[in-house]
């Protein structure tokens, strides 16, 4: 089971889901626990040491971990990419449906464009596109959609005034057959009289794996690079030739637990 801490009820609903039958759940180390992220793990090693669920970690390695999370944790405050919002609890979550890793996003949003007092009118404004767009389920990419037109909602002044190209690409058919009804006037407004894709969208594509095969050779090393590449081609491209290349010092932090 893997959840947030956002809404404040992760840790009852961990527990319940364990004595359902539950046998992994997704945690993280106490300094980078709670708030968008997952429950401590060393909280549910205490809870459940000597029941029949004990997970057995050795306690003694994650408290070693514990400064160097805590040194990360406070870089990342100290230059703004760890928003002090994310750390928080707010139930309202629980109403607006908002997850984890998209609440993250929309914070750095806000704080891009200088608007984090308008974090909570956002909030309030995504149950309504996302209603209006037909209940797209608030997973990726469909989340980050509907969070960048809930800004831009707000930010403008302006409901719809400016449109994100994934949310026009969505009401246009290209993400498949919309879950709800889609308000008709926002349609009207953002597809006008464009055809509108009513079949399965993949069915349209001509088969691209040979060619980008062909096409990537010197970088794909594997049929998941080539699925890679026909994903995230420009972002798999840059990844790939670090990979296989690693001519670029990457900075990373190593510590030995000793375990």
């Amino acid at each position: 089971l893997h959840s947030h801490c956002t809404g404040g009820i992760c840790e009852m609903t961990y527990k319940a889901a364990i004595e359902a039958g539950c046998d992994i759940i997704d945690c993280c180390l106490s300094p980078l626990s709670g708030g968008t992220a997952q429950p401590s793990t060393q909280a549910f090693n205490t809870v459940l040491k000597g029941t029949k669920y004990d997970p057995n970690l050795n306690i003694e390695a994650l408290h070693l971990a514990e400064p160097i999370m805590e040194k990360v944790k406070a870089k990342y405050l100290e230059n703004g990419l760890l928003n002090p919002k994310a750390l928080s609890v707010n139930p309202n979550i629980l109403t607006y449906q908002v997850p984890g890793g998209m609440l993250s996003n929309l914070m750095s949003q806000l704080k891009g464009q200088n608007a984090m007092d308008k974090y909570d009118e956002v909030l309030r404004e995504i149950p309504r596109v996302r209603k209006e767009m037909g209940y797209p389920p608030l997973v990726t990419p469909l989340s980050q959609m509907v969070g960048t037109q809930a800004v831009l909602n707000v930010v403008m002044g302006e409901r719809y005034k400016m449109v994100a190209k994934e949310i026009k690409e969505y009401l246009h058919g290209r993400y498949g057959k919309f879950p709800a009804e889609v308000d008709q006037a926002i349609m009207k407004k953002i597809v006008g009289d464009d055809e509108v894709i009513t079949c399965r969208p993949a069915d349209l594509l001509k088969p691209e794996f040979e060619s980008l095969k062909e096409k990537y050779k010197d970088i794909a090393k594997s049929d998941e690079d080539v699925l890679s590449l026909a994903l995230f081609e420009n972002v798999a491209v840059e990844f790939l030739n670090k990979k296989y290349n690693k001519k670029e010092e990457v900075e990373v932090e190593e510590f030995n637990l000793y375990i």
